[in-house]
């Protein structure tokens, strides 16, 4: 039976640390092309706020604090991708995260006679990404600097308003090693899983955003 799904359907995954520059370039890619965009932290809080079972399921384990097991993030996932505006394409950031993840994809891809066009790979070096995330510094009415690459004209002041600069505990060096490491151990699988089957563009992140783009 012949597939009904366009040959210009255009099914992304973007694959990269955390801090790596994922969102901005992710931006880019909706200005390019008319994909739904797809973020596992707005997916789950959408699921909630529908009070889907699959939401409910999710926000019992975000309460206490625990992981949401893979079998509600995928269930969450394919829901998502069933809806109307993902149908022509989409952007996947931030799911899958471990191998399971990904064979779920792929399994109700194929149900759907539909497959992923590439899976694309930010890279940048742990150092580096501590160095930028731990740079940032916020206003109390949220405006972001950077102690290296946009520092304020006044130090720890900001430009606008004159408040103290912070820094937010998750952008602390030793948070940020921590979410690295979480990711070197489940996600990075996935960058040698999708080289095997020929869907992996790899690009140097650590260039200006312009040229990543």
């Amino acid at each position: 039976m012949p597939s009904t799904v366009p040959s210009s359907e255009l099914n992304l995954i973007l694959l990269g640390p955390p801090g790596a520059g994922k969102g901005t370039q992710a931006e880019r890619l909706r200005e390019d092309f008319p994909l739904a965009y797809i973020a596992t932290g707005d997916m789950l809080r959408q699921a909630r706020a529908d009070e889907t079972e699959l939401g409910r399921r999710a926000q019992e384990y975000m309460e206490r604090g625990d992981l949401v097991p893979d079998e509600v993030v995928i269930g969450i996932a394919l829901e998502r991708l069933s809806a109307d505006d993902a149908r022509d394409g989409f952007l996947l950031d931030g799911f899958p995260r471990t191998v399971p993840q990904a064979d779920a994809l792929q399994e109700e891809m194929a149900k759907l006679e539909r497959r992923i066009t590439a899976v694309l790979l930010v890279e940048v070096a742990d150092e580096e990404i501590v160095r930028r995330v731990s740079g940032r510094r916020v206003s109390e009415a949220g405006r972001t600097y950077h102690v290296d690459y946009d520092p304020p004209k006044h130090d720890g002041r900001c430009d606008v308003d004159g408040t103290t600069l912070v820094q937010r505990e998750d952008d602390k060096p030793e948070v940020v090693l921590a979410r690295l490491k979480k990711y070197h151990e489940a996600t990075s699988p996935l960058i040698d899983y999708y080289d095997h089957q020929g869907l992996l563009r790899r690009f140097d992140g650590a260039r200006p955003p312009v040229e990543v783009h």
